[in-house]
């Protein structure tokens, strides 16, 4: 290991009490800085071990880099920060990445990558050794959530899991990550697919845990909660805009059912349909305020890049035009509220035919609320959109 002048490479190991297999990785990652004579480092993000996992990694030649804040990726942001690498390497402690493997991940990275994850699973040409993987994880948790990274964020990987990996510490400073749960792994894989990083995937091995002082630290319901979580947030597209905008059009298809009183054998759809569409209809549009908030926020705190399309949404939706368009609708909605209050009066103010008045009131109270909605959600995106000093 070289300490003077520019380092290539920094190995960061996340540390929690690891005394049981800490030296193996320490020993697997000194044979290949051996065998390669790069200028290299390896750091240990201890996050507060009260066993021997400090004083064996400082005995084998590793900076401990200590860090207060607990959870896997605390540890790993203050490893990230602390290392002087023009590439990092991130993998855990208790032996199932064979370390020995980190040349595959340095290769990709000279080729001009920017992230190269690693993949344990088959079908990404990956090996999993027996008692590696739980079940669940293996055939349902991982697959899953990596073909909707796919899916949703076009994500070129297959095992969105995998703990190790390799970046250039350009990209780790770029992305500015927040998460500092188990949630950090996947958190990476996203934002650098949304900032156009290039990305490359390796096969790697699985091997078995060698702890033996206490279980792993993955809990597998409530991380798996908090990555589909992420999941969502990092997506309003799909946990919002999408969702709602089926609403909308489900409650449209029913406004025109229910006002012409469409009879389809002997079923009639009045004035209690009219009632669940317009439901549907300020449920689906307030879904679709959610997505525009969530960007805006989200843009303007560099959680995600700019996105072109909602740039350009902005430019044409802007606020005086939320206002003109918000308070049209409710102009147009009270009117038909006035319309329901005259019929009320030629009818002596007495009883009326709900089914017919319900035509003009549901409507127009339909109208009002999604006008005010209009008008305030302008001013509320407004103020999202401000730049700070």
């Amino acid at each position: 290991m070289n300490d003077s002048g520019d380092l290539e490479l920094s190995v960061v190991i996340p540390c929690l009490n690891e005394a049981d297999s800490l030296p193996i990785c320490l020993e697997k990652i000194q044979r290949v800085f051996r065998e390669t004579a790069w200028r290299a480092e390896v750091l240990v993000a201890d996050n507060g071990s009260t066993d021997d996992s400090r004083e064996i990694a400082e005995r084998m030649g590793a900076r401990v880099v200590p860090v207060a804040a607990r959870g896997y990726g605390s540890a790993l942001m203050g490893g990230i920060a602390a290392a002087r690498g023009r590439w990092v390497i991130m993998g855990d402690a208790d032996d199932s990445y064979d370390f020995l493997e980190i040349p595959k991940f340095v290769a990709k990275l000279r080729e001009g990558f920017d992230l190269v994850q690693g993949c344990r699973l088959p079908w990404g040409g990956g090996r999993i050794m027996p008692g590696a993987m739980p079940f669940s994880h293996r055939w349902i948790g991982n697959p899953l959530f990596s073909r909707l990274a796919r899916w949703w964020f076009h994500v070129p990987i297959h095992d969105i899991y995998c703990g190790m990996r390799g970046f250039t510490r350009a990209l780790a400073e770029r992305l500015d990550q927040r998460c500092t749960g188990m949630e950090f792994a996947t958190e990476m894989i996203i934002k650098s697919r949304l900032y156009g990083a290039r990305i490359a995937e390796v096969p790697i091995t699985l091997h078995p845990d060698k702890r033996i002082a206490h279980a792993p630290h993955l809990r597998t319901l409530r991380d798996g909660w908090r990555t589909l979580r992420f999941f969502m947030m990092y997506s309003p597209r799909w946990l919002f805009l999408v969702p709602g905008l089926l609403l909308v059009l489900l409650g449209i298809a029913g406004y025109a059912l229910a006002l012409p009183a469409v009879q389809i054998g002997r079923v009639i759809f009045d004035a209690h349909t009219l009632m669940f569409a317009s439901m549907a209809i300020i449920c689906g549009y307030q879904a679709i305020l959610f997505a525009i908030f969530t960007k805006t926020f989200a843009m303007n705190e560099g959680l995600m890049p700019e996105d072109p399309l909602a740039l350009q949404f902005f430019r044409i939706v802007n606020l005086e035009r939320g206002i003109v368009i918000g308070l049209l609708a409710c102009l147009i909605g009270a009117g038909l509220l006035l319309w329901a209050v005259n019929l009320w009066r030629l009818a002596g103010f007495g009883r009326l035919d709900y089914a017919q008045t319900m035509r003009w009131v549901i409507p127009g109270a339909t109208a009002v609320n999604l006008g005010f909605q209009t008008v305030l959600s302008g001013f509320f995106v407004s103020i999202l959109g401000m730049q700070r000093r």
